[in-house]
């Protein structure tokens, strides 16, 4: 399940530097995000889907290092993040 190019060059742009600014954490997060929520929804209509379930799992995990990473360098901006992207802590 993997995201559009448009999806991703506006994630980008909405939480990144720049449009070049892939590798930020904010946009990493926020791409993961898209992407779980995807997969959620997948697994709304194929519950029986295991290897879907584990790729879950796997991205959530990437998710939650990188935003206990941005919690601990930047805050702030890890609350706003959250916030915005309607993460739960």
């Amino acid at each position: 399940m993997a995201l559009s190019k448009e999806v991703k060059a506006e994630l980008v742009k909405q939480f990144g530097a720049n449009e070049t600014d892939t590798g930020s954490t904010k946009v990493q997060i926020a791409i993961l995000t898209k992407r779980i929520a995807a997969l959620t929804e997948h697994l709304k209509n194929h519950g029986q889907d295991a290897q879907t379930r584990r790729g879950l799992s796997i991205l959530i995990g990437k998710r939650r290092g990188l935003l206990d990473y941005l919690s601990r360098t930047d805050y702030e901006g890890y609350k706003a993040l959250i916030k915005e992207l309607g993460i739960r802590k």
